[in-house]
């Protein structure tokens, strides 16, 4: 039977419109459009800040709100201003206490989807499961524990990991159905649950990032050949090899542009004072996110190489999208390198090195080999990760739960 309450579990949510706030919010949309009840548990909006937004400093602690048919329940969780991994730990514990009290403000449920990260929001999806005799849907966006390994915070030897773990996997038994964004993400699901699994990738919504209806961006107006770095500016990102990138690139030719915030915002900024080459700003509004990356001439993602698909990186949809030729530097397995080798959308290397620039300018140099490798990234992500398309398949999934 079609279930027509459906709770969602998110941390991220509207008005945050970058990573998974933005698709967390886009697929409630879709369910709210389809005819489904939903309510939504979440958090004060504060990413990628890492602060919670003004509008909403000065709420009550537990606040309800109404987007349209949906009930929106949030508490105020406690942001560090410096995310560390322990402190993160904090933020998510204080969050899922809190919302804990929110579960009962729920009156009625048939299905809980229960976005990961955090693995907490499966134990608030499952005390729901069980109180309603519903389905619970986890879906990951990020395997967090593995990721926090892959970045060096620790090892799996460490005994609090080890415990991790073994918690992460028990809250993974709960679910009724379990997806994730990528195919090598959904192997190392099968190691997690024993559960029905789903691939459901992040999509694009193409009349969203469209370079045909984009206006040149205010940050991106100089002659010279603009190279775009936008997203979150984290611990994922290896910004040593960007920041030899910039020092290598000639500054007569090339204008570096980063765009976005996150934990290592500061430092960035910081690093990239001596150099006459590369500007920051801060993060756009989803509206304009289809001029600021559509006016770019390149776009360069350089991913920690020892980091292979503990999440598939949003960005890259986005980027492809616009229609201009990306660089990317991540690890030889990477589903992103998989994607790139298919659609002939860029340039992919396993690490830093000379040759880069080379390549570089050697692109450049062809006029119509950069406009060729744009047209094919976006011709693919519109062939393949069309917003629509997916989210209908997920329609289709919960009417056969």
């Amino acid at each position: 039977m079609k279930s027509k309450n459906i709770t969602f579990i998110s941390l991220n949510y509207f008005p945050e419109d970058t990573a998974i706030g933005l698709y967390s919010s886009q697929w409630v949309d879709h369910l709210q459009s389809q005819g489904f009840n939903v309510s939504v548990i979440t958090a004060f909006p504060y990413y990628p800040q890492w602060e919670i937004r003004n509008e909403y400093k000065n709420k009550p602690r537990f606040i309800k709100e109404n987007k349209e048919s949906v009930k929106i329940y949030r508490y105020k969780q406690y942001v560090p201003k410096t995310p560390t991994f322990f402190k993160r730990i904090i933020h998510l514990v204080d969050f899922t206490i809190g919302s804990f009290f929110n579960l009962f403000k729920i009156k009625e449920c048939d299905l809980i989807i229960s976005i990961v990260p955090f693995t907490g929001s499966i134990l608030l999806g499952y005390i729901l499961k069980k109180r309603f005799k519903a389905k619970l849907w986890v879906h990951v966006q990020d395997f967090e524990f593995d990721a926090a390994l892959q970045t060096g915070v620790s090892n799996k030897t460490n005994i609090f990991f080890s415990l991790l773990f073994k918690v992460e996997k028990y809250f993974f038994s709960k679910s009724d159905i379990a997806s994730t964004i990528s195919r090598s993400m959904l192997s190392k699901l099968e190691t997690k649950t024993k559960s029905e699994k789903f691939f459901l990738p992040n999509w694009i919504d193409e009349n969203k990032i469209n370079p045909d209806t984009s206006a040149r961006h205010d940050y991106l107006k100089s002659p010279k050949k603009k190279i775009l770095y936008s997203g979150n500016i984290g611990d994922k990102q290896d910004w040593n090899s960007f920041l030899q990138f910039c020092k290598d690139l000639d500054d007569s030719i090339y204008e570096v542009i980063i765009v976005g915030d996150g934990a290592k915002r500061a430092w960035l900024e910081e690093s990239i004072k001596p150099l006459n080459i590369a500007t920051y700003y801060p993060p756009v509004e989803y509206e304009a996110l289809s001029s600021l990356l559509c006016s770019a001439d390149l776009h360069v993602l350089f991913q920690k190489t020892d980091v292979i698909d503990t999440v598939m990186p949003s960005k890259v949809l986005g980027m492809m999208a616009s229609a201009k030729p990306s660089l990317v530097i991540g690890n030889e397995k990477s589903e992103v390198k998989a994607i790139f080798d298919i659609s002939g959308g860029g340039l992919y290397y396993n690490n830093y090195s000379d040759d880069i620039i080379t390549d570089l300018d050697d692109l450049y140099k062809d006029k119509l080999r950069p406009q060729k490798m744009g047209n094919n990234a976006r011709k693919f992500v519109v062939d393949n990760f069309s917003k629509s398309a997916i989210l209908d398949k997920t329609t289709l999934k919960i009417g056969s739960l």
